[in-house]
């Protein structure tokens, strides 16, 4: 499972990750704060014995303030917004209030003694000056800083339901890729030259003695050509027409294999409306037939069962072939198509299962009612 993060990441581009969400203002400070100290430092250096303006020391006081404050700040939002945010959304500002009030205390004692070695302020003052700046200081770094950390959540939050469209939308043009591939592969079976030649043979020794039936399958050909080509893209139809597309297609194959194929549909009408992956059941029943009933001499039974259980739908296809094991298909086309698909639209909640039982194999696919 892809964290969400790299998920995002890898939607986004570089620097859009979870790391990233609160960083934004620690990069600020790492890119500002250093070349500011540093010029303080030489500033300081230079004047630490130089008699100051009332204005200068204050400016110069306010940016040993800012320095000593908005650093540690900074960083203790970024620790907690990466390590908490996710974990404990509605006690953050919580956590963030107390890491502020900390940092702004903190902050105003060592601003106080960074004051005192400058000579801004004698050491007899250390506190009264400490009593003064204080209020305004924690004033400040909370309006400041919740500000800040307000705005990464949001941020946050955004990029987090950015990520989530994005990854649906991306999942639903996957599905309706999978989807128009079935249709293609379903359609490319139905005009496969051995099936059109034989299906058209077939109609053509029909029509002499039985014209009525030859007319018929020609009807059930453009019916499967038409729903091949013009299903919609909602990715689910309903079983009544799956299941009419299904007898199309086992009447035209039983005009070719005659009684070597022998069929047999149950699912009660009770449950035509129930929906299902286009070309499901089909696909199930064409694979019985080209490894089943092509390949046998006798042919083969193939039966196709529905049955509802609580919410869900349980439709299996059975014959009486060797069998064979879901890792031995592909995944370009045919029940390897379905497999993805059901992933897709169903994620966990879809099974495809093979067994035997007793002479018989059975394919069941088992997926959650809508």
């Amino acid at each position: 499972m892809i964290d969400a993060a790299e998920k995002l990441g890898a939607i986004l581009g570089p620097g859009h990750g979870r790391k990233s969400v609160w960083s934004g203002a620690l990069r600020a400070c790492l890119w500002i704060v250093p070349p500011a100290a540093v010029v303080i430092g030489v500033f300081l250096l230079v004047v630490q014995h130089t008699q100051f303006s009332r204005a200068g020391g204050n400016f110069l006081s306010s940016l040993v303030y800012s320095v000593m404050i908005g650093l540690p700040t900074a960083i203790v939002l970024n620790w907690l917004g990466f390590r908490y945010t996710e974990r404990f959304p509605r006690l953050i500002v919580v956590f963030n209030t107390i890491a502020l009030l900390v940092t702004a205390t903190l902050g105003c004692l060592g601003a106080g003694l960074a004051d005192q070695w400058i000579g801004l302020i004698p050491r007899s003052e250390y506190w009264d000056e400490f009593r003064r700046s204080y209020p305004t200081s924690v004033a400040i770094t909370l309006v400041v800083g919740l500000t800040i950390a307000s705005f990464e959540t949001m941020r946050h939050r955004l990029q987090s339901a950015t990520l989530e469209l994005r990854t649906r939308q991306m999942e639903q043009e996957r599905a309706n890729k999978l989807l128009a591939e079935a249709r293609l592969s379903s359609l490319a079976s139905r005009i496969h030259p051995h099936f059109l030649f034989n299906t058209l043979n077939s109609i053509a020794s029909l029509i002499p003695t039985d014209p009525k039936r030859a007319e018929d399958t020609v009807g059930k050909l453009a019916s499967l050509l038409r729903f091949s080509l013009n299903q919609n893209q909602s990715g689910l139809v309903p079983l009544e027409l799956e299941l009419k597309i299904v007898r199309d297609y086992l009447e035209i194959e039983r005009t070719r294999f005659g009684q070597r194929l022998r069929y047999r549909i149950d699912v009660p009408t009770a449950i035509d409306h129930i929906r299902v992956p286009p070309l499901a059941v089909q696909s199930l029943v064409e694979n019985s037939i080209k490894h089943v009933v092509a390949q046998r001499p006798e042919g083969a039974t193939i039966e196709v069962t529905g049955a509802k259980e609580s919410n869900r739908f349980r439709l299996q296809v059975i014959d009486d072939g060797p069998g064979f094991s879901l890792e031995s298909i592909t995944a370009e086309r045919g029940l390897g198509n379905l497999v993805s698909r059901l992933e897709l639209l169903y994620a966990e909640g879809a099974q495809l299962s093979v067994s035997r039982n007793g002479n018989k194999t059975v394919v069941t696919l088992l997926f959650p009612v809508e």
